[in-house]
């Protein structure tokens, strides 16, 4: 076991997935010489030389048409968007070409694609630097799109999203980069691609979060438990499309109670969707609404510290809806 962050798990994750496969390769910008804006793919280029490690033009469609386009060749492309405020220019690729391709082939063509994608507030970088945009992938089939929440999925989900052969976007969350530390396996491993996963047993209410929020959600558990004696079950979601039900329907049938936490916005995110399963599938079991914890409906993230503080899910925040809930 090492002691490891969450950027040296990508890191980790990068190099012996390049290492194990030949056709892996990286582009994007910034990602070669200078080891990317945030050095998730730092010392790569020295080992892999330029022809797999590439730098980019300033250009987010070119990036994602040309990985798209390796990808029906038979290469595994992992490009990388700095920032998820300007994936925009990708999304016709995105969206349009890599979600549809097997479908639209009756399923002779895959996409190979594992698109990294550095999201998320709480890092003082404002608007166009700090945007949660989830729920714009998760709404689309075809996609597979992950959120990992903790050091070992940091790692295991993007070995295993290299070797998946569907279009994989992974979202790495920028204040989870240094702020975590975790034990992983010295040995090789990869994590499930399709599960959500408890990461705390409880029986008095369910807290389902993910990302950066499910490490909030955890200390507002421990809170919980510390304050009242409420023992909170904690499901990391991980996975957000497609979504794992099950796993939260089995949760909230031994709790009856259920608060949603994410950081992506409040109207027809990942929240609202959970919601509607559980009022269509899991209502007999309820004791109480479901609430969320969410960022509020405004355009973009402040830059202003106390207004970001604001906008931001917090512990406070998920505390005080864990009371409202189990009060009802």
């Amino acid at each position: 076991m090492a002691l490891t962050t969450y950027i040296d798990a990508i890191t980790q994750a990068l190099r012996e997935e390049m290492q194990r496969d030949e056709k892996v390769f990286i582009i994007g910008e910034d990602v070669g010489v200078m080891g990317g804006v945030f050095k998730a793919t730092k010392g790569l280029f020295e080992e892999f030389g330029p022809d797999r490690v590439i730098d980019s033009p300033l250009a987010e469609g070119i990036i994602v048409s040309s990985a798209i386009g390796a990808a029906l060749a038979g290469m595994k492309p992992c490009p990388e968007i700095q920032f998820s405020d300007f994936i925009t220019p990708a999304m016709d690729a995105i969206t349009q070409q890599a979600a549809k391709l097997r479908y639209r082939s009756a399923g002779t063509q895959t996409c190979p694609l594992t698109l990294r994608v550095c999201y998320g507030g709480g890092v003082g970088g404002g608007l166009y630097h700090s945007q949660t945009n989830t729920t714009w992938f998760a709404h689309e089939p075809g996609l597979v799109v992950l959120a990992p929440g903790t050091v070992y999925d940091a790692k295991g989900m993007l070995k295993a999203a290299i070797r998946d052969d569907n279009p994989v976007i992974y979202f790495e969350h920028k204040k989870l980069y240094r702020s975590i530390k975790e034990d992983i396996p010295d040995e090789e491993f990869v994590a499930d691609l399709y599960k959500a996963a408890v990461r705390r047993e409880g029986k008095d209410i369910t807290a389902v979060s993910y990302g950066y929020t499910l490490q909030l959600t955890l200390q507002a558990a421990e809170k919980m438990k510390e304050d009242h004696g409420i023992e909170v079950e904690v499901v990391d979601l991980r996975v957000l499309n497609p979504l794992d039900k099950d796993t939260v329907l089995a949760s909230v049938a031994k709790t009856n109670r259920c608060v949603i936490v994410h950081e992506d916005h409040r109207t027809l995110g990942i929240g609202a969707e959970l919601s509607a399963i559980l009022a269509e599938e899991a209502f007999d079991c309820l004791d109480a609404p479901i609430v969320r914890v969410t960022a509020p409906d405004v355009p973009a993230i402040p830059f202003s510290a106390p207004l970001e503080k604001f906008y931001m899910p917090s512990v406070e925040k998920i505390v005080t809806a864990l009371e409202r809930t189990v009060e009802y």
